[in-house]
């Protein structure tokens, strides 16, 4: 799987002649908040202009993607901008590779659904960290009738998946690209999951 999913992916990094390097809404959100100090962690990556962001306010980063394209591309902007030095890549399959428990201040997934994957990226936030999510729902099936349910949000998720000590500071859906965005906070003390509107 991790090759047939690699080269899918390679071959749609490489027939962009371009890479726009866009930030993702929900790390400028994260930033603007108050962040414990440690790393940021985003999950699929691709050419991460999310972690282009987060270094640029002086935090380390590793990205982790399936890509080695979109990976390069990734590294290859990191020295462009002077940013190398913060920002580490880690060729993998998100079906098998898991994070360092309690590691990480920022987690951010926003291109990718694995209800296997969520609860350790989960895990991997430290006391008063964040966790940023986007991925389909099934909602988005209408427009894209191929698109595997295992790859899709159902009701609920992915708040209704977190474990027990996160306030879920929004979790909004998107209709015009059949999408669900997440954000929610661990708290320095364990405590059950509450919920407001608004990501």
């Amino acid at each position: 799987m991790a090759d047939t999913d690699r080269k899918r992916w390679n071959t749609k990094y490489e027939g962009s002649a371009e890479t726009p390097f866009t930030a993702h809404p929900l790390a400028a959100r994260a930033l603007s908040l108050a962040l414990p100090d440690g790393p940021m962690l985003d999950l699929a990556s691709g050419p991460s202009g999310s972690a282009l962001l987060v270094a640029q306010s002086g935090r380390s980063v590793l990205a982790v993607d399936v890509s080695d394209v979109a990976l390069r591309r990734l590294a290859a902007e990191a020295r462009r901008r002077g940013l190398a030095e913060l920002i580490s890549i880690e060729e993998a399959d998100l079906d098998a590779w898991r994070p360092q428990a309690g590691a990480y201040a920022l987690v951010l997934c926003t291109g990718y659904w694995d209800r296997a994957l969520f609860e350790p990226a989960a895990r991997a936030v430290v006391p008063g960290g964040l966790l940023g999510w986007e991925a389909f729902t099934l909602d988005a099936k209408r427009t894209r009738p191929s698109l595997p349910d295992k790859w899709c949000l159902a009701d609920g998720e992915p708040a209704s998946l977190l474990p027990d000590g996160f306030t879920v500071l929004g979790q909004t859906d998107l209709p015009e690209n059949g999408k669900r965005r997440l954000l929610a906070r661990l708290s320095d003390q364990p405590r059950s999951t509450s919920t407001t509107t608004g990501a």
